[in-house]
């Protein structure tokens, strides 16, 4: 079928089964990589895409979504889809309405967009001229039943991909808007992992902020229980161990299961690994007896780059103070050199993760490691 021809079948106007098949043959093209090319260079596809979603036909505004979410998950498309096709004033005004049925599809297709900075800078951007806050999307995100027709899991994707942006971690880190507080019971929500890795996705993005980490740990948000929550097993502890953990912690159940999915733990390892770049960090989590959580950690993982999150993390526990001029390691200016050996490291690592391959694990006993 000629664009030309497919172009004259997405219309309003056209008959509802002629514009039913141009949809559904589209949605198929959609799907590899020779149609998405297709799209790139014929923008005018998306704009009548775009168009479609108001469709009066559930079906077809349906399948207009779904070839958005397939477009937004390439990245060669983003700037066709927010320039050419401006679908994100439509998609932002539709996402408040608590009555709306594709609530979920522009969740994903926003979560799609904002992966990349660029666009993200973009979709934060058009945020602020529909009036739209971060405070508005958490509200939706944490309100049960906020719509009755989309669960909205993918805000947390979205909520994380724009905490990159430096001006967002602000509004989200700050202390009179209560955001971190409210999204931290969402680290044990069991019914959706993407809503899980979305809240922990956006504390660790803000924590990489050094300067909010004290009123993190501190009693006013107290963030450490639900870091370590998740990553705490059935392990009997002794008397001394116990009683060194913060209360949530303390004597846990035989049943006791730790975060299935392997991503999301290595996120929460990172995010506690980056609260100890500061000295006040790094006491509060020996104080708090966060290393006997770790070491039965490790004991159980199995997954190759979890258990490389872990050791990192427990060598800060374990080891020793940096030199006064290094307290703070988010600070610390690492030479040229020093710094392409250690992306080389990460690149050799990722490498033998991807390939599958598995080494030794390494046994954590007495707060050292031994081989």
């Amino acid at each position: 079928m000629e664009v030309k021809e497919l172009l004259s079948f997405l219309t309003p106007q056209t008959r509802p089964d002629v514009k039913g098949h141009a949809t559904g043959y589209l949605l198929g093209l959609s799907g590899n990589r020779e149609g998405l090319l297709l799209l790139c260079t014929n923008p005018d596809l998306l704009v009548a895409v775009s168009s479609l979603t108001c469709d009066p036909s559930v079906a077809i505004a349906k399948d207009c979504y779904h070839i958005l979410i397939n477009a937004s998950a390439d990245e060669t498309l983003h700037q066709v889809l927010v320039n050419q096709a401006n679908i994100l004033p439509g998609l932002l005004k539709n996402i408040q309405d608590p009555e709306f049925m594709f609530s979920d599809q522009i969740c994903t297709v926003l979560s799609n967009l904002t992966r990349h900075r660029p666009t993200c800078l973009t979709v934060a951007k058009v945020l602020h001229q529909q009036e739209v806050s971060v405070a508005q999307l958490v509200d939706m995100f944490c309100t049960e039943g906020f719509n009755k027709m989309a669960s909205l899991h993918y805000l947390g994707p979205l909520l994380s991909n724009l905490s990159q942006l430096p001006d967002i971690r602000t509004l989200i880190l700050e202390p009179h808007r209560c955001v971190v507080q409210r999204l931290l019971p969402y680290l044990s929500y069991e019914a959706s992992a993407t809503r899980r890795g979305g809240v922990i996705g956006t504390l660790r993005n803000c924590c990489f902020d050094y300067t909010c980490h004290d009123w993190l740990l501190g009693d006013d948000v107290d963030v450490l229980p639900f870091l370590l929550l998740p990553l705490a097993g059935p392990e009997e502890l002794s008397e001394e161990e116990n009683e060194g953990l913060p209360v949530d912690l303390q004597y846990l159940p035989e049943d006791k299961t730790r975060e299935q999915d392997p991503d999301i733990r290595k996120m929460l390892l990172e995010t506690l690994l980056l609260l100890t770049a500061t000295k006040s960090g790094r006491q509060t989590l020996k104080k708090k007896n966060v290393y006997p959580i770790m070491r039965e950690f490790h004991c159980w993982e199995q997954e190759a780059h979890v258990i490389s999150a872990c050791e990192k993390l427990v060598q800060v526990l374990i080891g020793d103070e940096p030199e006064e001029a290094m307290e703070n390691l988010l600070q610390v200016e690492v030479p040229e050199e020093m710094e392409e050996k250690l992306r080389k490291a990460d690149e050799l690592e990722e490498e033998e993760e991807q390939a599958g391959e598995t080494r030794g694990k390494q046994q954590i006993q007495d707060g050292w490691i031994h081989s």
